[in-house]
């Protein structure tokens, strides 16, 4: 009995060992992914003046086959604090306030 409980026991420190390295490779490896995640991530450098379209996040309610879901081009006016930026339209001259992640470069064609 006391063999077949010693036994028992080194059998549950093995299994515990076995857990707690693949809890450290698990670990490793999101650490991997996210920095090769975030190393992937642009920055987005906008200037006063610069030509940018806005997303537009009504289109994920009735999206069209054809539609863009981009919208503009509007003119970048000023950058406020936490990502918020104002946009100024070129049609009505009107500017909004709109989150720095909606916007993307506007790219004349040929």
């Amino acid at each position: 009995m006391k063999e077949a409980s010693e036994h028992r026991k080194l059998q549950l420190q093995e299994l515990e060992e076995i857990r707690n390295d693949a809890y450290e490779n698990s670990k490793i490896y999101k650490e991997k992914t996210k920095a090769f995640h975030d190393k992937m991530i642009l920055r987005k450098q906008f200037e006063v003046g610069q030509k940018v379209l806005l997303f537009h996040s009504r289109l994920k309610l009735f999206p069209g086959k054809l539609r863009s879901r981009w919208i503009g081009p509007f003119i970048f006016a000023n950058f406020f604090s936490l990502g918020t930026v104002e946009i100024q339209s070129l049609t009505i001259n009107k500017a909004f306030k709109v989150n720095e992640h909606r916007l993307k470069p506007y790219y004349k064609g040929f």
